[in-house]
């Protein structure tokens, strides 16, 4: 992190030099540019709930003194939280591709007093409180950090009525620059914005949090974050007739985004809530707090938490939107799923709320998206409502080194090389999301063929993702 990267953000002065320690001392925590970025901005947004202490606390109350003062947080009531004496059983899928820290922090979610059951998915590893690819099942209680910061981030694909070839290496990414846009912060110029039905629900005007989210909200519409998300174009191959279609090779987008801003400010906003109101709760399960659903604020974070899920998939359609009009063809089918959200669910006989944060829904019969990397086929699967995985799979190969990892022992020149032997032409990214920094893909797959089975295969050849500047 530097200062390049706090100015474009919009602080300034005291604020900024503030801005830029914390984000230091973040980043030296182990967390990565855009999630910092995206703290950030929810500080902007809302410097109120950070008063109390933390990092952001000398950010916040800057923030706080230059607007002139905003009113206090709303105390939340305490309520007792003590955990259980040993975690619940539950069920691993790909146990020898899971780090130790994943299993630590499931099992430590397996012992929260509300948790009925759980499941690992082959993908998973560390993330904060839940570990990314962890599926947790609870009963009428909601944890912000059980869906994560990027509320709804997703899958899409659309197939289109082209055949692979008609779309050259040079056309595709002319393409990717003029119709896509990455980064924390960025969005379409003004003129050039969409619009969805999504930013004129009358939810938004159901709380004062998504009144003031609102604005940014619609700047940022139709637009990917940084980190992991990517648009793609590439080779869609359906061995056997299927999706309403004739087997074959197809040219498809594939893009993986989120909520952009507005989902972290609504997820940094309630987890600091959902702290305040257990703050006895043991130290290491300090990031899955909860609301009860039946709450004031369960239920306030369970209508902004849908609200940031519609809000992605709306960024999703309009970027195949683009795209599609782009090209002047419509897509002959999509393909679609959220892998960071809370859905009310039947568990055996009893109804509960089933977070995944990083596994993608399948229940049995129902499409999905399990990307690999940059340079990794992805595949179009169907579920097979394995009740032992709560109905989940994997939401992609997952990370087998970290970022800072990756970043120290993975070389540029080697991923680059790499990419152009498997004919990828790559658009942005990092080295932190080279191929070496994940799993094995076709390991993962084969960890879940009880959860689910391979429809089609999409390999990519022109991958987009965040440049740290829109000038490439």
């Amino acid at each position: 992190m530097n200062e390049k990267h706090i100015s474009r953000l919009g602080f300034e002065k005291r604020a900024a030099r503030l801005a830029l320690a914390a984000a230091q001392a973040r980043e030296a925590a182990g967390l990565g540019r855009s999630e910092i970025l995206d703290e950030l901005q929810a500080v902007q947004a809302n410097p109120q709930v950070y008063l109390q202490g933390g990092v952001y606390a000398d950010l916040a109350a800057e923030l706080t003194r230059s607007s002139g003062g905003p009113p206090s947080p709303r105390t939340v009531p305490l309520q007792p939280a003590e955990l259980r004496r040993t975690p619940l059983p539950y069920r691993i899928w790909g146990e020898d591709l899971i780090e130790p820290g994943a299993r630590e922090q499931m099992d430590v979610a397996m012992l929260l007093p509300i948790t009925r059951a759980g499941a690992l998915m082959p993908d998973a590893h560390v993330g904060y409180g839940l570990p990314i690819g962890g599926v947790l099942a609870t009963e009428d209680a909601v944890i912000p950090y059980g869906v994560g910061v990027d509320i709804g981030c997703s899958m899409m694909l659309s197939v289109l009525p082209l055949e692979p070839q008609a779309l050259s290496t040079d056309e595709a990414r002319k393409l990717l620059l003029k119709h896509t846009r990455f980064g924390a912060g960025v969005s379409f110029e003004k003129q050039v914005r969409g619009d969805h039905p999504v930013l004129h629900e009358e939810t938004w005007r159901e709380q004062p949090l998504l009144r003031q989210l609102l604005d940014k909200a619609a700047e940022q519409i139709g637009t990917s974050g940084s980190g992991n998300h990517f648009v793609e174009f590439g080779t869609l191959t359906l061995p056997t007739p299927d999706l309403g279609l004739t087997a074959g090779e197809y040219l498809a987008v594939l893009s993986h985004s989120g909520s952009r801003a507005f989902g972290a400010q609504v997820a940094n906003h309630y987890t600091r809530l959902a702290q305040a109101l257990h703050p006895s709760l043991d130290p290491a399960a300090r990031k899955l707090a909860w609301f009860p659903l039946r709450s004031e604020e369960g239920q306030s974070y369970w209508q902004a938490m849908n609200l940031a899920g519609r809000y992605a998939l709306a960024n999703h359609d309009l970027i195949h939107a683009r795209l599609a009009r782009a090209l002047g063809v419509q897509p002959l089918v999509q393909v679609s799923n959220s892998h960071n959200l809370a859905w009310r669910q039947r568990v055996g006989e009893h109804d509960l709320i089933v977070h995944r944060k990083g596994a993608t829904p399948a229940e049995r019969g129902q499409l999905g998206l399990i990307p690999g990397s940059m340079a990794d086929s992805g595949f179009v699967v169907r579920g097979r409502g394995n009740p032992d995985a709560l109905a989940s799979a994997s939401h992609g190969a997952g990370r087998r080194m970290g970022r800072k990892a990756a970043e120290k022992s993975l070389s540029k020149r080697d991923m680059y090389d790499d990419l152009r032997k498997r004919g990828v032409t790559l658009i942005g990214g990092g080295v932190d999301e080279a191929p070496q920094a994940y799993k094995r893909i076709e390991d993962v797959i084969a960890r879940q063929r009880d959860l689910v089975d391979v429809v089609a295969e999409f390999r990519p050849r022109v991958v987009r993702m965040d440049t740290g500047r829109e000038d490439v």
